[in-house]
């Protein structure tokens, strides 16, 4: 498939996802009655499966990262040429604000809002970096071992991980951008985001280096 293809599927594919995540974020919310653990429920629920449909759609045309950490481990262990990476991850930050704006956009919501939502703390830090490591796990150890698995084994880390997570799992450094621009139930105050993107960072570090030990070299 041409660069240029790949490039849409990835900003089209992280749209969605934001949309999703926003989007079910904000109508848990408003059906919720104020009670959070039925709204967190209801994002949780969509968006692990929703994003297991997303990496099912467009897995064959990009490899769906959605995320640029994974589009980083997948460079760095050779399954993307690194020439590609910048695009990627441009796609999947345009995606990721073009997924807000659908999603403000249908709940008739201001287009970008800076979020008022407090993410912060050493611990937060720590949730996203147990969260982004899990899953770099899950899609290493899925793409060397059951790849036909992938869609399903990281829709349910991620829905797991909602709630194992003090940070709720982000895990994502497009997502965690996109969702500083969203004052809404999903979102993360602008000044919060930077711990979690060195966390994120340093959990797709971590996991390729583990995972590189523990699977030994892939054969080509």
């Amino acid at each position: 498939m041409s660069t240029g293809r790949r490039l849409a599927a990835e900003t089209l594919g992280t749209a969605l996802l934001l949309a999703i995540v926003v989007g079910s974020g904000i109508m848990g919310e408003r059906l919720a009655g104020g009670n959070t653990a039925i709204a967190l429920l209801a994002n949780t629920l969509a968006t692990g499966a929703g994003l297991a449909v997303l990496i099912l759609v467009f897995g064959p045309m990009s490899g769906a990262h959605f995320n640029p950490v994974v589009t980083l481990a997948e460079a760095w262990q050779g399954r993307l040429k690194w020439r590609d990476a910048p695009g990627y991850i441009a796609a999947q930050l345009a995606g990721a604000f073009l997924g807000v704006l659908a999603a403000h956009g249908m709940f008739e919501l201001a287009p970008f809002a800076a979020s008022t939502h407090a993410r912060s703390g050493l611990s937060q830090g720590f949730s996203e970096f147990i969260a982004t490591f899990g899953l770099l796990a899950t899609i290493i150890a899925c793409v060397r071992q059951r790849p036909e698995a992938t869609p399903f084994a990281v829709g349910a880390y991620i829905a797991s991980a909602y709630w194992f997570t003090a940070s709720t799992s982000f895990a994502n450094p497009a997502v965690t951008l996109a969702r500083a621009a969203t004052d809404t139930f999903a979102g993360i105050r602008p000044q919060d985001a930077p711990l979690f993107l060195a966390a994120q960072v340093l959990g797709m570090i971590a996991a390729v280096l583990v995972f590189r030990w523990l699977l030994g070299k892939a054969r080509n």
